[in-house]
């Protein structure tokens, strides 16, 4: 049976990411990156990655083995059926980096872009095949995290966005749908809206950082890894659900969004986020908060797969 054969374009921090993960899934892989020293790194980076997903020796040393880096993009691309592409993140950038591929690949090829909040529609207008192109943004680690946003733009056909939902699931990702185009799309929009409430309750001297982030981890932030927020909302409401939820909680939810803030990222905004964070990190004696979150994470996500896997034998 085929196997998608694909190139990853640009091997950043993302780009290893998502060739380590097409590794664990068997795909065969072919990376190109022009910079000085990429190969080194995107095979260090990626072996890394590899132990993120807790691959055994045998079971990382054969999906390594199914890498291969190419210097020449067209080379890179040539037979490719997909292509992530995960270059510099401008429109300009993107657009002449997307228009190469789109001239090097088959036609037959889905353009995936990894773009953080650049649209698809400013992205497509210089390709070759502009209906191939999509939105395919992950989250970092991309190993771990299951969460890819889809989107086409303008020119994009349906069937390929269809087609980029089945290949995510196909890797054990949890694609999102977009309906419409929006810049920094879901996740990123959420975030930021987050981050914008965190750095004014700092700003106004609300609480600490260290504070500000344990609110978060220790508060909703364990909810919402398991549910999002509507379904935490319905749950607020207990056996009334939503509706309840919305009759008890309604107005004092309306009230907060009236005083949330708006600040302004000023240098002195900055540096008190900074020393916060310093005295954050020493607070912690010693624990690295990476791997901290790397083995939180692979905790979740073995707990949500148990959970699916029990769930599904119940029904």
């Amino acid at each position: 049976m085929h196997k998608d054969r694909v190139t990853v374009v640009g091997c950043g921090l993302v780009g290893i990411g998502w060739t380590a993960t097409f590794l664990a899934h068997g795909l065969q892989v072919t990376c190109v990156d022009p910079a000085p020293g990429a190969e080194a790194r995107l095979r260090e980076g990626a072996a890394a990655d590899l132990r993120l997903l807790q691959l055994d020796d045998e079971q990382a040393g054969e999906a390594m083995d199914a890498l291969c880096f190419e210097p020449d993009l067209a080379k890179a691309v040539g037979d490719a059926d997909w292509v992530q592409e995960n270059g510099p993140e401008t429109v300009a950038a993107k657009r002449a980096l997307i228009a190469s591929i789109s001239h090097a690949a088959p036609d037959h090829a889905i353009i995936a872009s990894s773009s953080s909040s650049i649209t698809v529609s400013a992205m497509q207008t210089e390709a070759r095949w502009p209906d191939r192109v999509v939105l395919g943004h992950p989250f970092i680690p991309v190993p771990l995290m299951a969460l890819v946003e889809v989107a086409g733009g303008d020119l994009t056909e349906p069937a390929s966005v269809e087609r980029a939902m089945a290949f995510y699931r196909s890797i054990g990702k949890s694609p999102i749908r977009l309906k419409r185009e929006v810049a920094g799309h879901v996740g990123n929009r959420l975030q930021a809206a987050l981050m914008r409430e965190a750095f004014y309750l700092l700003q106004e001297g609300v609480a600490s950082v260290e504070d500000i982030d344990l609110a978060v981890t220790e508060g909703p932030g364990a909810r919402w890894a398991v549910s999002g927020p509507f379904i935490t909302h319905h749950l607020a409401g207990g056996a009334g659900g939503a509706r309840r939820a919305f009759e008890h909680l309604g107005p004092a939810l309306q009230a907060m969004w009236s005083h949330l803030g708006s600040p302004s990222l000023t240098p002195e905004l900055e540096r008190k986020a900074i020393e916060g964070i310093e005295q954050s990190l020493t607070a912690r004696g010693g624990r690295e908060p990476g791997e901290e979150r790397v083995h939180v994470l692979n905790a979740i996500r073995q707990a949500k797969n148990a959970f699916t896997e029990r769930s599904t034998d119940h029904d």
